[in-house]
């Protein structure tokens, strides 16, 4: 924990997803919140999506992160806020495409969620 799901629409052109969750991954544990060993990060590249109903050049970017529940309120505005910035430092600016960034913390249930720590030699 946490699991951090980037989602972005393939016309952010230039956008590189590994080095954005390498920052992103780095933001998180300076947020003294998570160890860095339990960050775990993947990116999705969406072919099909519509942004809105105009046929304009639009695309977005979300992060969402899901972590433990039990986090005041305070603590998760703060991690979405650090989240953010680090997506907006890793994007390029794309001319001409209206480009929406966001970031979302999501609650897991504590009590319903199950870990196994396993390394092979």
């Amino acid at each position: 924990m946490p699991h951090l799901t980037v989602e972005y629409s393939a016309n952010v052109a230039g956008f590189d997803p590994l080095p954005a969750l390498r920052a992103m991954n780095r933001a998180l544990a300076a947020t003294g919140e998570f160890k860095e060993i339990d960050i775990k990060a993947r990116a999705r590249r969406v072919e099909d999506f519509i942004v809105g109903t105009e046929e304009d050049q639009r695309g977005f970017i979300h992060a969402k992160l899901a972590i433990l529940s039990g986090r005041s309120e305070d603590t998760k505005k703060r991690v979405s806020e650090t989240l953010l910035e680090a997506l907006q430092a890793a994007t390029p600016r794309v001319p001409g495409l209206h480009l929406q960034l966001c970031a979302e913390i999501i609650d897991i249930d504590r009590a319903s969620y199950a870990k196994s720590l396993r390394q092979d030699t």
